[in-house]
């Protein structure tokens, strides 16, 4: 099942949402049982080809998170690809040109 995320790029700022329930594992449900850990494991972001961001969380980042940075030098008409993959194995690719 791949990750919905929807992205924004423009004026120099990248902002991703990512919807994704991010279980640590350590949590439990009603019955008493664990549930189990299902969380964003790596996060890359790239402008024209090129890495601006690569980061390996965990299971503190929160349900749904949300990634908002600015990069020096981005410019209207810019391809940024942003790549995702889960602990379970789930990826995800969004694609889209800066504004």
């Amino acid at each position: 099942m791949a990750i919905p995320m929807k992205l924004r790029a423009g004026n120099g700022e990248i902002k991703v949402l990512i919807n994704h329930p991010s279980e640590n594992g350590l949590r439990k449900d009603k019955s008493g049982a664990l549930i189990p850990a299902h969380f964003i494991k790596n996060i890359s972001v790239a402008v024209n080809g090129k890495a601006v961001l690569d980061g390996q969380w965990g299971g503190g980042v929160s349900k749904d998170p949300y990634l908002s940075f600015k990069v020096k030098g981005m410019k209207s008409g810019d391809k940024v690809v942003v790549n995702a993959e889960d602990n379970t194995g789930d990826k995800a690719t969004v694609e889209a040109a800066a504004s």
